[in-house]
C-alpha cells in the first residue's frame, strides 16, 4: 500500500520529485512560458504547512505535494505529483485526501489550489474530490484554472 513521509522541501528526495514534476509541467505548459518557483521549505513546515513524499509499496520515492497556509483557516494544495508510471492507480485522490487531513489537522476548513487546464486529469480529480470552480484568488501565471473545498470536521 501507498505511504507518506513528511520531507522538507529542500531536501535531496523531495528537490527531485520537484525537480521532476516542474520539468514535466514545463513540457505539457500550454499559455506562454512555465515560471518554475521551488517552494520555501518554511511555508510547508508544520503548523505552516507540510510536506509529503510518496512512497510505493517497495518504499521507492514515487511522487509528492504539499499544503501550505494562507491564512489560519484556508491551507492551498501546491505541487500534486506522481510519477507517471505510478498513475491511474488511486494514489493521486489518496495523497489529497491525506494533504486535507493534514490541513484540518493545522487547523484549515478551506482548501484552495489553483492549476492549468491542460492538466485534464488533475482537474478530474479535484472535482470528484469535491473541489469547486472558483475566481482567481491569486495572480500566479502558471494558473488558469481555481478551486475551492470546505473541509468537513470529524
Amino acid at each position: 500500500m501507498v505511504s507518506f513521509i513528511e520531507q522538507a522541501t529542500d531536501e535531496p528526495i523531495a528537490h527531485g520529485l520537484l525537480t521532476e514534476y516542474f520539468a514535466s509541467r514545463e513540457l505539457g505548459f500550454t499559455g506562454g512560458v512555465y515560471r518554475t518557483v521551488f517552494p520555501d521549505p518554511a511555508r510547508f513546515t508544520p503548523p505552516d504547512g507540510v510536506f509529503l513524499v510518496v512512497l510505493d509499496d517497495d518504499g521507492r520515492p514515487v511522487g509528492c505535494g504539499g499544503v501550505r497556509s494562507l491564512d489560519p483557516t484556508v491551507f492551498e494544495v501546491k505541487h500534486l505529483f506522481l510519477r507517471e508510471e505510478t498513475r491511474g492507480r488511486g494514489w493521486g485522490s489518496l495523497l489529497l485526501r491525506e494533504l486535507e487531513r493534514r490541513a484540518g489537522a493545522l487547523g484549515a476548513t478551506e482548501m484552495v489550489l489553483d492549476t492549468n487546464a491542460s492538466l485534464t486529469s488533475a482537474a478530474a480529480l479535484y472535482r470528484s474530490a469535491g473541489y469547486e470552480d472558483v475566481e482567481p484568488y491569486n495572480d500566479n501565471p502558471n494558473a488558469t484554472n481555481w478551486y475551492r473545498k470546505r473541509l468537513v470536521a470529524d
